[in-house]
């Protein structure tokens, strides 16, 4: 059986799920929110990772109704923790083309009475390159509701600053390959105090993602990142282990 016959069959039998991995205040510790990260439970592959599926999903489509799923799920999670505990998803470029996601992310947001402010929307440098004045106009339209936007996997592809000066961004993620270098290295630090230093100047926070030493977090402390996310602070989880999350953090 192809990946393709697998991937329809698992979206009429609901084999996708959602966990949740925990972000935190790089300085201070505390809670700030999750990231709701999409997962395939293949009855004879066992769980298999995005990576592996979302290029198949993206080329058939597919990943536009499993995208609005996502958005709809999240989004009903996240209104169940404290506010003001954020939940950020990811967008795919192919739900750009569709002139669904504006819609679609409205909706979901009505439907789950989540408050706008509290969610995130993740996408990738290649997605703003590609889609260009579409992305621009819509980003301000959530912009204008108060959601808030990422750039996801800042640095690693082929990037353009130019975007920066244009488009409404709040964050910047930094790809966990400029962390795994950390006290090993000698260009690792330097970058990550470069993107911290450009994300300071254009008045923007930064997400470090894969963190999975204390050595790791010490350094990025010191670098005043804003937010750290990886499996030394918390691995993803189901939706009950992040309501206990954030019921014990107490915001």
């Amino acid at each position: 059986r192809t990946l393709q016959l697998d991937l329809d069959e698992a979206w009429r039998e609901q084999q996708f799920f959602l966990c949740y991995q925990p972000i935190f205040a790089c300085q201070s510790g505390a809670l700030a929110g999750f990231e709701a990260l999409l997962r395939w439970r293949h009855p004879s592959r066992g769980i298999v990772a995005p990576a592996t599926f979302i290029p198949a999903a993206e080329d058939t489509g597919l990943i536009v109704p499993i995208g609005a799923w996502v958005l709809e799920q999240a989004c009903l999670v996240a209104a169940t923790w404290p506010a003001p505990l954020t939940v950020s998803v990811n967008l795919s470029p192919i739900q750009f083309r569709t002139g669904e996601v504006e819609a679609q992310v409205n909706g979901a947001l009505r439907r789950s009475g989540l408050a706008p402010r509290r969610l995130e929307l993740e996408l990738t440098e290649t997605t703003l390159l590609q889609e260009g004045a579409t992305v621009r106009e819509i980003l301000q339209n959530f912009r204008s509701r108060g959601i808030r936007v990422a750039i996801d996997d800042f640095g690693t592809g082929y990037s353009s600053l130019g975007y920066l000066r244009t488009l409404p961004i709040d964050r910047i993620k930094i790809d966990r390959t400029f962390v795994n270098g950390l006290g090993h290295d000698t260009h690792s630090l330097p970058i990550i105090r470069a993107m911290q230093g450009l994300a300071d100047a254009i008045s923007v926070s930064t997400i470090v993602e894969g963190v999975e030493r204390a050595e790791q977090l010490e350094i990025l402390r010191a670098e005043r990142c804003t937010y750290v996310q990886g499996y030394f602070l918390g691995h993803p989880g189901t939706p009950e282990d992040a309501m206990r999350m954030a019921k014990e953090a107490k915001v």
